[in-house]
């Protein structure tokens, strides 16, 4: 009899922020599957006694090959992401390997959603995603940077306030300063630049600065930006993008 495999979303990483559905996923997992450092930033009572399997940042085809060769044989497994397991996380991989098994009818695979790393950057920065918003990952890595670089313009043309994820990196350290160039054709020079890292983690920092004085060298892997549209702006130190209610109702904006 074929078991059931859980992608789970752990969250940013506070216990806190940990949802009771994906708590309760880890409690009754056998075995655990993910990265490492996805695996620290789980409640350690929650991973005692379990089996767990880690693999480094390139292995996740590895990892959900063996997920779900273990939920084949039988197991109950937990596949963690930080995050949600649905925004540039496990989940599409883990759908898509089991489709090309063919085992998508055979298995029972479940996606349970969390706090994503735009919602709490967010919520540390202010309100700057109270209006249309479009997310755009730099990495490189498996999307061609032309892509990369057509979406950017797009979204920044259509005035979207602008969540980037993997902004920069060791080996990756001209895209950030790139994609800043590409907006900076579409918003003007005090267009607030909002950079949270580690969010709800320790070590956490949140700042905002000007687009034009944005310092890109002090974004890395573990930060996550939010670029404001048109009409964002700061207010005691809060991005706030207006969503419309006080022209409704004739306060101004």
């Amino acid at each position: 009899m074929a078991g059931i495999l859980e992608v789970v979303s752990l969250g940013p990483g506070d216990a806190a922020l940990l949802t009771p559905q994906c708590r309760e996923a880890l409690g009754r997992a056998e075995l655990i599957v993910g990265y490492k450092r996805y695996l620290d930033l789980a409640p350690p009572e929650l991973l005692a006694g379990k089996e767990l399997l880690s693999t480094g940042m390139t292995g996740e085809m590895e990892r959900a090959g063996a997920a779900l060769d273990a939920a084949r044989a039988g197991r109950r497994v937990a596949v963690v992401s930080s995050g949600d397991a649905g925004v540039y996380a496990m989940a599409g991989l883990v759908l898509e390997l089991a489709a090309e098994r063919g085992l998508l009818t055979e298995l029972d695979i479940r996606v349970l959603p969390g706090v994503p790393a735009l919602a709490a950057a967010a919520a540390l920065l202010g309100a700057p995603l109270t209006h249309d918003f479009a997310c755009v990952s730099l990495s490189d890595l498996m999307t061609p940077w032309e892509v990369i670089e057509k979406r950017l313009d797009a979204a920044a043309g259509a005035d979207f306030v602008l969540v980037v994820y993997n902004p920069r990196s060791r080996k990756r350290d001209w895209q950030l300063p790139r994609a800043l160039q590409i907006v900076a054709r579409h918003r003007g020079p005090d267009t607030p630049v909002g950079l949270v890292r580690n969010a709800y983690r320790p070590g956490q920092a949140v700042s905002a600065a000007r687009l034009a004085d944005f310092d890109a060298e002090q974004v890395d892997m573990l930060s996550i930006l939010v670029v404001g549209n048109g009409s964002t702006r700061l207010e005691a130190g809060r991005m706030v993008t207006p969503r419309g209610y006080m022209a409704k109702y004739g306060r101004g904006e």
